[in-house]
This record gives structure tokens, C-alpha cells and sequence, in this order.
């Protein structure tokens, strides 16, 4: 007689709460216990189960319970958090936006496979190796998979080319090739002797980058640096170790890094030896809430060594160190094995609850609710943690984050409701291109370069009430004392994307820079003589 399915399963489960009965008083090793479960889970459920996403979820799920920053990404996420910090990828040369579902050029890179063919700013590709891309709502990452590819390979284009006579239709053949993702938005001089470096992420090329930077602004005159490193997440610690290799005696400590199963290990700048290429001169470093791990790195050596100062607001507070463990099917986690420390001895990682992710998420918001965004004196400042500076004993602390040596608060005035409503809807960036398509021979004849424009072109009233037109037409409702008080804020961001999308991309900061709190204050820190009365051993 044929045992029926129903006893089979019985059997089996029989045999395997047997099996767990036997194991019950004995000591059953972690992993031993996760693959029993597994076999269970897989052998027995009711319905059908993904191994493979069982398996990832359990790795997950152990991480949730760690610190914030230990994570797991599946292998195309993996390939997607690794790429921007590999210096390049495989592609067409354009940097684009959307307007109104459909992608429109903003530049071609120099030198790159999209110009090489004749592409230009202002085209619209529609279709893509015949699959239109125009008016379907795709998005960004699906149409980026459809021009990103492997070096060599060709792509079919599309492309709507607006004339003053016409709308022409143009087929393109383009061969793709390694395309450079740049660290370094900018970098330009601010005055005679001031020169201005801006680093969004800290990659395989940045100190390279950054070097490049300094060698160009140094036959320009500069004599005096602000780096920016605002909103800079961080990324690679050796980037930090070797940008700081331009700043700090060659050998000096950069960073240090220990953990339980961790050994100390010690990062020294410029470990080939070179002299640095900015070893005098003063330096601010501008800083805020969302400067992060590498960056913080950078500004907290700088700090310590009294190699310059850092003005804005205390950073984010990120001082644990990831180790990649990579898993045959392209996944990997991402495991925290150490604390990174400054040259002080300073653990700058802000307090969390193993666990409690959300919580750690909010903190940004809790530092504005608590005012310290606002005012300096809200930040609690904890005298077991202070040290001093390694040259001339100024006081500085750990705990959560690098201080500041001059505050800037944040001013939320003109960042109205009724602003955050249009930039939410894409408004701003749509009149911008708008605007660019229909002006762009015009502002270059005005405007020969990106210094003539920063310095005379205006946004005018007349453009402010075309894009309240186009907020009424998305029935955001128009508040006129919020935007009264949103003005200056629209004008900067309209004629910064304007900048951007006709020059370059450091045009954008050229604007920005000029509105921004935490740039103006360097500056004057820079020209004045408070530099030295704050970068003083008597500065306590």
C-alpha cells in the first residue's frame, strides 16, 4: 500500500520534531540552528517559499538588530552602491533630466560618445533601441539601464532636435565607453587668493581630483583654501587619508580605526611620501548636519591637527566602520567590525539603540526640534569626551560628530511652505529647462562666460509670475507673504539650474554660494584676522 502525500508530510514532520526533541538539551551552535530552521521552513510550509529571499531576509534580520550602518543590498544593488564611488561606468556621455516625461539633455561630457556623434544640450531622446521612452512615465533607473551598457556596445537614439524653423527627428548611433563620475562639483577662485574646492563624496578619484584641483587654483594665486563639504556623505576612508595627504605633514595620523575583533590600524596621510601640495596657507573647512563619515574624517583631522578651521554645523556623526563581505552571487553585506577615531583619539559616532533604526533616522529632525540647528549653545557638550588639538590644545570633543569652531545657524525664513510645495513638484527644474531651451543662444550671446552671468544676469519678476503660473496650473495654492519671503530662494535656485544647464555644473555653486550662510561666513572668517584669534592656543 502507497503511503498518500498527507502521511508522508506527517512522517517527515514527525521525524524532524523528533530530531529537534533529541537536540533540545543539548547545545546547538548559532549557525546549526538557522540552517535546522531553513530545512524546516523549506521541507514543510504550506505554500511554495523562496529560498533565496529566505536566506537574504534572516541576513537582514540579524543585521536589523546590530547597529544602523551593517547592511545587506542584493547583487544589483550592490552594483548600483558600488558604482558611484568606482571613478566611472560604462555609457553615452549626457547628463540629462526629465521634463514633463520626457529626457532632455542638459550637457554632453566633453569629449565623450554622445558629443563625439553630434548630440547637444537641449535634445530630448525619445526612443532608445526602438522602445520609446517619451510620455510612458518610465523612470529614472529604468531608462538609465537602457543607455548604461558595456564599453563597445552600440545603442540605437532617437532624438528631438527644437530649431527656430522646426522639430527635426535625428537618428544617432552611439558606441558606449567608460564615462568618469567626478567627486569634485567644483572649483573655482572666490577672489584673488581664495580658492574654492567642493567634494560630494569621498571615491575612488578624489583625492586625485582634488590635487588636480589644487595644482590649477594654485597657478591662479591661491594662497588660502575654502573646502566645502557639505551634505558630503563620506565613502572610502583611504580617499580621506590620501586628500589629507595635501594638507598635513607627510606620516602625520589621519585617522585610526579599532574594534573588539578589530586590531588598531592606523591611516597616515600621503603614506607615499610626497610632499604636500597644500601644506601653508589658511584653510576652512564648511560643514553641516548631513557631513558624514569620510568627510568627517577629513574636517576632524584638519581640526585636530590645527591645520585649519570648520565652520557650519556639527556633522552627522557617523564613526563606524563597514567592511564589504562580498557573497558569490554578486550580494554582499556590509558588516561594521570597527569605530574610526580622529588623530585625538576622538570617537565622533552619535549614541544609538541597537536596533531602533527609526530612532537613529530621526536624529537630524530631533536636532531641529531641540533648536540646535538654530542656536550653538543647544549642542550638550560632555566633558569626559573633550581632548585637545595636538598642537595648540584647543578644546574639542567627541561623542556625536565634529563641532564646529564658528557656528552658523540654520535659516529656515524664506524656506516657506508654499516654496517647498512647487520644489516638490519639479516646478523650478521644469521652468528652468523651459527657459534654457528657449534662451540658450541668447543668454550665451549675452554672457560670454559663467563669471558674466553669475554677475549680471537676473531672474526677473516677469519669470517668477511665468512659474506662479505654472503652480497654479498644478492647484498649489498661492500664499503671497510666503511667496514674498520665498523670493530671493526661488531667484538663486531658477538662475543657479539656469547656469548649470548652459555653462557647467560649478556655475550652479557660483550662484549658491553667494546665498549660502555657511560659505559667507567662511569667507569673511578667511580675510579677517578672527582666523588667527581662533586658531590660537589661547582659543579655549
Amino acid at each position: 500500500m502507497k503511503k498518500t502525500p498527507l502521511i508522508i508530510a506527517i512522517s517527515l514532520a514527525a521525524a524532524l520534531t523528533a530530531c529537534l526533541i533529541a537536540v533540545r538539551a543539548q547545545v546547538v551552535h548559532p549557525a546549526g540552528k538557522l540552517r535546522m530552521a531553513e530545512a524546516a521552513i523549506s521541507q514543510l510550509y504550506v505554500d511554495t517559499v523562496n529560498e533565496n529571499k529566505l536566506v537574504e531576509d534572516a541576513i537582514r534580520g540579524m543585521l536589523e538588530g546590530l547597529d544602523p550602518h551593517s547592511s545587506y543590498s542584493t547583487p544589483e544593488e550592490t552594483k548600483e552602491l558600488n558604482e558611484p564611488l568606482q571613478g566611472n561606468f560604462s555609457g553615452i556621455g549626457i547628463s540629462f533630466n526629465m521634463n514633463q516625461d520626457t529626457l532632455y539633455v542638459i550637457q554632453t561630457i566633453s569629449g565623450g560618445p554622445s558629443e563625439r556623434v553630434g548630440i547637444l544640450a537641449g535634445d530630448r531622446i525619445i526612443a532608445v533601441n526602438d522602445t520609446s521612452i517619451a510620455g510612458v512615465k518610465m523612470k529614472n533607473n529604468a531608462i538609465m539601464k537602457r543607455l548604461r551598457g558595456p564599453k563597445g556596445t552600440k545603442v540605437d537614439l532617437k532624438i528631438l532636435r527644437r530649431s527656430a524653423a522646426a522639430a527635426d527627428t535625428i537618428d544617432f548611433t552611439v558606441t558606449r565607453a567608460d564615462i568618469p563620475i567626478y567627486s569634485v562639483d567644483a572649483a573655482y577662485m572666490v577672489d584673488p587668493k581664495t580658492g574654492y574646492i567642493r567634494i560630494n563624496k569621498f571615491a575612488a578619484e578624489t583625492a586625485r581630483e582634488v590635487s588636480d584641483a589644487l595644482k590649477s587654483l594654485k597657478k591662479q594665486g591661491m594662497t588660502q583654501l575654502i573646502l566645502d563639504l557639505t551634505d558630503n556623505g563620506g565613502g572610502y576612508l583611504n580617499a580621506a587619508s590620501d586628500l589629507l595627504g595635501e594638507f598635513l605633514a607627510p606620516g602625520s595620523l589621519a585617522v585610526y580605526t579599532e574594534g573588539i575583533n578589530s586590531p588598531r590600524y592606523d591611516l597616515k596621510a600621503h603614506p607615499s611620501g610626497r610632499e604636500p601640495l597644500f601644506a601653508d596657507g589658511r584653510v576652512v573647512v564648511m560643514t553641516n548636519q548631513f557631513t558624514a563619515s569620510a568627510a568627517e574624517i577629513t574636517s576632524g583631522a584638519i581640526q585636530d591637527w590645527d591645520r585649519g578651521l570648520v565652520v557650519g554645523r556639527r556633522s552627522f556623526g557617523k564613526g563606524l566602520v563597514q567592511r564589504p563581505i562580498p557573497f558569490p552571487d554578486g550580494s554582499m553585506m556590509r558588516l561594521t567590525v570597527a569605530h574610526y577615531y580622529t588623530p585625538t583619539g576622538r570617537d565622533i559616532q552619535k549614541p544609538y539603540d541597537k536596533g531602533d533604526a527609526k530612532k537613529y533616522a530621526k536624529d537630524i529632525l530631533d536636532r531641529f526640534n531641540h533648536g540646535e540647528l538654530m542656536h550653538a549653545d543647544s549642542v550638550k557638550l560632555i566633558d569626559s569626551l573633550r581632548t585637545e588639538t595636538l598642537k595648540l590644545h584647543r578644546p574639542v570633543y567627541g561623542g556625536g560628530g565634529i563641532l564646529p569652531d564658528r557656528f552658523v545657524p540654520l535659516d529656515t525664513t524664506d524656506n516657506t511652505l508654499y516654496y517647498r510645495k512647487v520644489m516638490a513638484k519639479g516646478l523650478i527644474n521644469q521652468f528652468a529647462i523651459d527657459y534654457v531651451d528657449k534662451n540658450r543662444k541668447e543668454i550665451r550671446k549675452l554672457y560670454k562666460t559663467d563669471d558674466d552671468f553669475v554677475k549680471h544676469f537676473e531672474v526677473s519678476d516677469e519669470m517668477l509670475a511665468r512659474l506662479r503660473k505654472m503652480a497654479d496650473d498644478q492647484k498649489i495654492p498661492y500664499d503671497q507673504q510666503q511667496a514674498e519671503r520665498s523670493k530671493p530662494l526661488f531667484k538663486m535656485v531658477i538662475k543657479g539650474l539656469i547656469g548649470r544647464d548652459i555653462y557647467d555644473n560649478p556655475t550652479y555653486f557660483k550662484v549658491f554660494n553667494q546665498y549660502d550662510p555657511i560659505f559667507r561666513q567662511a569667507l569673511e572668517l578667511i580675510n579677517s584676522a578672527d582666523y588667527d584669534k581662533l586658531l590660537s592656543p589661547l582659543a579655549k
